[in-house]
């Protein structure tokens, strides 16, 4: 016979049909280990008709991959995570559901079920469902003979080639640059990421950056849908063809070619030097930019420290079939492994996102107005952002921004 806590819970459920979806997503926050086996019956929103949505089907669990604390080096990105669940059980939000875990690899113990030793392991649950919230997935700097990172073998896995990253400021947070609201697209399959290195004498190391006209294309292609599709007016593409004039020529030209289908959408190009400096100097200018590999990678950190830090930039990443949701500024946070004190901003706003592409409009508003509302009150923020609060302490403000919605 249930306790009274799961009366109260099932109560809550039924009195406040939004929970279910909350509960599904905030589950799987609760361990950086849990990867949830239901597959989700949702099409992508390119393969679905106008309006349709979940709303339609059976609401599906979604997967959350692991990564923060469960691949070495890496628990930082967990702690993201771990606390905010721990909060969320408190405020009612826990639910059942089963999990699979997704262990931990290292080259020390050998490769295990999951994303460390084999991508394909993680990957092949993943295509259940297409769409997934990830944590940071931190591959060890010693080369151990193999050069592609657990994320390199995950974006090729699954063709993950478009990443995308929202630079937006925070309402009540103030920065050098403040009402900012620009978009980074990076090509993540290829360039210099593409694992090609060798000694070819000895003291002599080759790495082989490849560009190629079909992804540069799509890349192309994909920014200037982007930008139609949310209504921006104006897409730069970042380059360095003045210096490597053949592969960096190709991407620049591919962008080139692609822009003349788009008449509505201005189209300017920039060195990357400059857009460094442009970026830092005034941002303003920039709507969506499109670029190679390393280059998004760069620019992807420099535009979340405008914006607060690489704690408070959501990130997704796509192909033709997946959407995977994430932090969207690279940077595992070490300093921050077992302190309680990391901004568990960006995967929040992650969560939100992921929420929005599955056409759950109204949960992910709840979702990304919560914490909103937490950073502009300005009572409870993380160290970061020249507060004092932990992980913990900015989770149940959260909680306590969303309890209205639900009359809690």
């Amino acid at each position: 016979m249930p306790g009274a806590a799961g009366r109260g819970a099932a109560a809550a459920a039924a009195a406040h049909p939004a929970l279910p979806v909350l509960q599904r997503l905030l589950r799987g926050l609760s361990s950086s280990a849990a990867l949830l086996q239901k597959p989700a019956q949702v099409r992508l929103p390119s393969q679905r008709g106008e309006g349709e949505g979940l709303s339609r089907g059976p609401l599906a669990t979604l997967p959350i991959v692991a990564g923060g604390g469960r691949l070495p080096g890496d628990a930082a990105a967990g702690r993201r995570r771990g606390p905010g669940a721990d909060a969320l059980r408190q405020g009612g939000l826990q639910g059942g559901g089963r999990a699979g875990a997704v262990r931990r690899a290292s080259p020390e113990r050998g490769a295990e079920p999951g994303l460390g030793g084999d991508p394909g392991a993680g990957a092949g649950v993943h295509a259940k469902s297409k769409v997934a919230l990830i944590g940071k997935i931190h591959t060890p700097m010693e080369y151990k003979g193999e050069l592609a990172s657990y994320d390199m073998r995950l974006r090729r896995k699954l063709d993950l080639f478009a990443n995308v990253v929202h630079v937006s400021s925070l309402p009540g947070y103030k920065t050098r640059h403040n009402n900012l609201d620009l978009v980074i697209i990076r090509e993540q399959t290829e360039g210099e990421y593409s694992s090609l290195e060798h000694e070819s004498a000895k003291g002599v190391i080759e790495c082989l950056k490849i560009i190629t006209r079909a992804k540069s294309q799509r890349i192309a292609k994909f920014a200037f849908d982007f930008a139609t599709k949310k209504g921006r007016n104006k897409v730069t593409a970042v380059h360095k063809a003045n210096i490597m004039k053949l592969g960096d020529g190709l991407f620049l030209r591919c962008c080139e070619e692609v822009a003349e289908l788009y008449p509505k959408i201005t189209f300017d190009t920039m060195i990357i030097d400059n857009c460094c400096m442009q970026l830092v100097q005034n941002p303003y200018q920039f709507d969506v930019l499109v670029m190679p590999n390393l280059y998004g990678n760069i620019i992807d950190n420099l535009a979340a420290g405008l914006v607060g830090g690489a704690g408070v930039v959501p990130g997704e990443s796509y192909s033709a079939d997946f959407a995977v949701f994430e932090m969207g500024a690279r940077h595992p946070f070490a300093q921050a492994v077992g302190r309680n004190i990391a901004n568990p901003t960006a995967m929040l706003l992650s969560s939100a996102n992921m929420l929005r592409h599955l056409n759950l409009e109204h949960h992910s508003a709840m979702i990304s107005d919560a914490v909103k509302k937490v950073i502009k009150v300005g009572k409870v923020r993380t160290q970061d952002m020249g507060g004092y609060s932990t992980t913990s302490d900015f989770i149940k403000s959260v909680i306590g921004h969303l309890h209205p919605h639900y009359g809690v």
